[in-house]
């Protein structure tokens, strides 16, 4: 069975649980919090850290190495296949226009054209980055790849 073959009539909307109405609905006396402890009081709240007096694992485990991961470069990425299927001949396609076609998300990261597929329609292309591959075929094709210079980019 799948979440989304639930229907209206079969357990749509569950029934929220009712503690504390008796021992018979077997959520009675305690209410299904055990006995005594901090985890039976109103107000307590689990520390998911802290591991009961033992060392945390990740006070255990060594710091190493270094990850460039937060000052990375992103990119919005498309594909000349891609443009070849979406836009006319002799289109200027920049990364607004690709925005306004609704092919890219982010307008704030750099735009790098990739080149899987084939091209055969002439186009002027702006970007920030070209793969080798899809510069050589948008030329290949008549057409012309300008490469963006920004401010951000440092290189």
């Amino acid at each position: 069975m799948q979440l989304a073959d639930i229907t209206k009539l079969a357990g749509r909307h569950k029934r929220r649980l009712r503690v504390g109405r008796g021992t018979g609905s077997g959520h009675g006396k305690t209410c299904g919090r055990g006995h005594k402890g901090a985890g039976s009081r109103a107000g307590s709240k689990r520390n998911r850290v802290t591991e009961g007096g033992q060392m945390p694992i990740f006070r255990r485990l060594p710091k190493r190495g270094f990850s460039n991961a937060a000052f990375r470069t992103r990119y919005n990425v498309i594909n000349i296949a891609t443009l070849e299927e979406r836009f006319d001949a002799n289109t200027h396609v920049t990364q607004a226009v690709l925005a306004d076609a609704g092919l890219i998300r982010h307008r704030k990261l750099g735009l790098k054209i990739l080149g899987d597929g084939d091209l055969t329609k002439k186009f002027v292309i702006e970007a920030d980055r070209f793969s080798k591959s899809a510069a050589e075929k948008i030329q290949s094709a008549g057409g012309e790849a300008k490469v963006l210079k920004r401010e951000s980019q440092v290189s």
